[in-house]
């Protein structure tokens, strides 16, 4: 483990009650915006009106709009994996903390931590520690607001 996803983590866990509200995203959302250009082959943010956010033709992978503290394999009509249902069944929340360490060993990740078997449809990301603390914040600051 590298020294600086260490001191990612040691924040993490500080900040704890704020991530369980969804509240808390250290990273820059600008750089973060440049990272996403890696993403946007599978990916796409597309607002629930229908406008994309970011992304081009991406649609491999689920639509990223809002799930900045969502259960993961939550977004509607997209085909996961047997463990990323579990990890759904588990409540398993897209954090900052769990965001980095997804992208970082998606099935290896999801192994440990729903205790299953299995492979994620995900392949594993070259991203830096604050590349996907800044990835996590570009997704973040597209949500829409809480519920008003």
């Amino acid at each position: 483990m590298t020294r600086t996803f260490a001191a990612i983590l040691a924040m993490t866990f500080a900040a704890a009650p704020a991530f369980a509200q969804g509240d808390a995203v250290s990273g820059d959302p600008e750089a973060g915006e440049r990272v996403f250009n890696r993403c946007a082959a599978c990916h796409m943010v597309v607002d629930g009106d229908g406008n994309t956010l970011a992304g081009r033709s991406g649609r491999v992978g689920p639509n990223l709009y809002n799930i900045t503290n969502k259960a993961m394999g939550s977004v509607e009509d997209f085909n996961y994996s047997d463990l990323s249902m579990a990890a759904n069944s588990q409540d398993i929340r897209i954090t900052e903390e769990t965001f980095a360490a997804y992208l970082a060993d998606p099935t290896g990740w999801l192994e440990e931590q729903t205790g299953e078997d299995g492979r994620s449809n995900m392949a594993r990301q070259r991203v830096s520690d604050e590349d996907a603390v800044n990835l996590f914040a570009y997704l973040a600051s597209l949500a829409s607001a809480p519920d008003s």
